[in-house]
């Protein structure tokens, strides 16, 4: 079951000047429980695509069908509305919110989808669990590490059950250590909540992990390969 569908999706740059292509026609298909990897040198498009993809950035043509709805289409609240509902987003620069503990920072999304308190404030508990930080639940961004901060972005993203994760270069700055346990953190999400992750990186460790990899250049699709791994599709 595809989750999402990019249809000739481009971004070009100065198009009453001289054109420059950020996205050029890229069709690309993602379906429900993928793990995937979307890579290539800088500039290539990857962050641009997961943008637009997320409803974060305009295309300049093209299409991105959820559910037959074309989400470039929607406006205002209605893309609000949708990206609240469905979209979780992890950012390689945390953006946290500062005076928000790690608590209140994770429950955010739940708060604003109308949770009720007792499922919300059950859930923050369980992803404090899952990423492993249930002794900073108190702390704030500015007392917590770099690896500390980033897991408590991804339990934000994840704890509102989105049906899949935006993830623009999550583990760039972090230790070895840290980004590997982030990694199983969210390998293991995907395993059991069957949520959709789609990473834009560098990263080797996100890459051997994936289990299909998009290769983009000069905002063209130039590889698009599905990798055997110890991991099983949902």
């Amino acid at each position: 079951m595809n989750v999402i569908e990019t249809k000739d999706v481009s971004k070009i740059y100065n198009a009453d000047t001289i054109p420059v292509y950020a996205l050029d026609k890229v069709n690309l298909t993602f379906s429900k429980g993928e793990f995937t990897a979307i890579v290539g040198p800088s500039g290539s498009g990857k962050t641009t695509l997961l943008n637009i993809i997320g409803g974060l950035d305009d295309a300049s043509g093209g299409s991105v069908m959820i559910d037959d709805k074309d989400i470039l289409k929607l406006k205002g609240n209605q893309l609000i509305d949708f990206r609240l509902k469905h979209i979780g987003f992890v950012f390689q620069a945390y953006n946290l919110i500062p005076v928000l503990s790690a608590k209140e920072n994770i429950e955010l999304i739940m708060l604003l989808q109308k949770w009720p308190e007792k499922e919300r404030k059950n859930r923050t508990q369980e992803m404090l669990q899952v990423v492993g930080i249930a002794n900073k639940t108190d702390s704030r961004p500015s007392q917590l590490s770099g690896g500390q901060q980033q897991r408590v972005a991804v339990a934000r993203a994840l704890a509102s059950k989105p049906r899949f994760v935006l993830a623009d270069e999550p583990t760039a700055n972090l230790d070895s250590k840290s980004a590997e346990n982030l990694l199983d953190v969210m390998l293991k999400l995907n395993e059991e909540e069957h949520i959709t992750f789609i990473f834009s990186t560098h990263d080797p460790r996100v890459i051997k992990r994936a289990r299909r990899v998009i290769t983009l250049e000069d905002g063209k699709v130039v590889s698009d390969v599905q990798q055997n791994t110890n991991i099983k599709n949902q």
